[in-house]
C-alpha cells in the first residue's frame, strides 16, 4: 500500500504485544503540553529478529524522547515484525530532519520493508479528494468531520458524476469553505478517468464516499496511491438494485458496513474497518435504511482517521494490520 514510504523491498500470523506508560517527568507535567514538545508516531515493518524493540526505544530515548505507548505484532511462523509507537520529544533537541535520518538508519539496519514517521503538529495534513455520486450521507459526514477537526485531513476537492443545484446545503458548504466541486458526468463508454486523474494528482489518497462507478485497473496504476472505499455489508447475498429492500424483505437480523482499499478486484481489497448492527421485526424499511447509512458514515470516518494516524499496515497479500 502506497501510504507507507517504501524503504527496502523484500521478498520474503500470531503474537501481539502492547506497551503503555505515563510520560516521564523531566521538569513538570505542564512541559509536555508546552509549545516546545511535540507528539510523534512511527510505524515499522521489517523481517523479524532479536533486538528490534530495544533499538527502536534506544533511537527515541537517545534524542531525549519518551515512548508513550507501543504496539507490536509478530505473526506466528511468518518471520515478520510490525510496530507502531507514539512518543513525545522536544523539538529543540530532535529536529524533524534529524528524526528522519535516525529512523532511516534503523530501516537500513533491519532491512525494513516500510518505515514511516509522522509528527502531526509539524507535518502537513493528508490532502484528499472525495468522489461521490447521488447519495450525500457519507460525503456530508466527512465534510463535517473535517470542519469539526475530527478528521486530520485537508479536502482538496469533491468530484461527482452527478450535478447538484447551486442552492443546496452541500454546494453552499463547499463554496463557503473554498472547496472546489467538479461534476464529471459519466457514461458506460466514458468514466472520465483521465479528467479525474488530472484533478487528483497532488492528493495523498482518494476516498470513494458512495461513488457508484468502478475505477479501472489503469486508473489505479496511473494514480499510484491508495483509494479507500465504503460499501454496505449486504454483499454478496443481496446484489443489484435496492439491496437494502432485498435484505429487509428477507428479514435479515444483522447489517453492516465495510471500508477497504480499492483494488482491481471489485470490493475485494484489504479491509480497514467493519461495523455491524442488529435490526429486528420492529424496524420498517425507513429505519432499516437509516441504520445502514449511519453505519457507512461511521465506518468510513473511522477508517480514514485510522489511516491518517498510521494505524493501518499492509499484511500478506490481501490483509491489514490495524493497531
Amino acid at each position: 500500500m502506497s501510504f507507507l514510504r517504501k524503504v527496502v523491498s523484500s521478498s520474503f500470523p500470531a503474537q501481539v504485544l502492547t506497551f503503555s506508560k505515563r510520560p516521564f517527568k523531566v521538569k513538570s507535567l505542564d512541559e509536555s503540553t508546552s509549545s516546545s514538545v511535540s507528539h510523534g508516531i512511527h510505524v515499522f515493518h521489517c523481517p523479524d529478529e532479536v533486538g528490534i524493540v530495544a533499538k527502536l526505544s534506544e533511537c527515541i530515548a537517545s534524542r531525549g524522547g519518551n515512548i508513550l505507548n507501543a504496539d507490536v505484532f509478530v505473526p506466528e511462523d511468518k518471520n515478520v515484525f510490525y510496530s507502531r509507537s507514539e512518543f513525545i520529544f522536544h523539538r529543540a533537541k530532535w529536529s524533524r530532519v534529524q528524526m528522519d535520518e535516525d529512523f532511516l538508519k534503523l530501516s537500513r539496519m533491519f532491512n525494513a520493508i516500510n518505515s514511516v514517521v509522522r509528527v502531526p503538529d509539524l507535518d502537513p495534513r493528508h490532502k484528499i479528494a472525495i468522489l461521490a455520486s447521488k447519495q450525500d450521507h457519507c460525503l456530508v459526514d466527512l465534510l463535517h468531520g473535517w470542519q469539526d477537526g475530527r478528521l486530520p485531513i485537508q479536502i482538496a476537492s469533491v468530484i461527482s458524476n452527478h450535478d447538484r443545484a447551486p442552492n443546496t446545503h452541500l454546494i453552499l458548504f463547499l463554496e463557503r469553505h473554498g472547496i472546489p466541486y467538479h461534476c464529471l458526468r459519466t457514461t458506460p463508454e466514458d468514466k472520465r478517468e483521465k479528467e479525474i486523474l488530472d484533478l487528483v494528482q497532488d492528493t495523498d489518497f482518494l476516498v470513494l464516499a458512495r461513488y457508484m462507478q468502478v475505477l479501472s485497473g489503469n486508473f489505479l496504476k496511473s494514480y499510484g496511491k491508495d483509494v479507500i472505499n465504503i460499501h454496505h455489508g449486504l454483499l454478496p447475498s443481496f446484489k443489484g438494485g435496492h439491496p437494502a429492500k432485498q435484505a429487509f424483505d428477507a428479514g435479515v437480523k444483522l447489517i453492516g458496513a465495510t471500508s477497504h482499499f480499492v483494488t482491481e478486484e471489485l470490493d475485494e481489497g484489504p479491509i480497514i474497518e467493519q461495523m455491524v448492527e442488529r435490526v429486528s421485526h420492529r424496524d420498517n424499511l425507513q429505519s432499516f435504511v437509516q441504520k445502514s447509512m449511519d453505519l457507512e458514515k461511521r465506518c468510513l470516518s473511522k477508517a480514514i482517521k485510522s489511516y491518517c494516524e498510521l494505524r493501518v499496515l499492509p499484511y500478506e497479500r490481501n490483509k491489514t494490520v490495524v493497531f
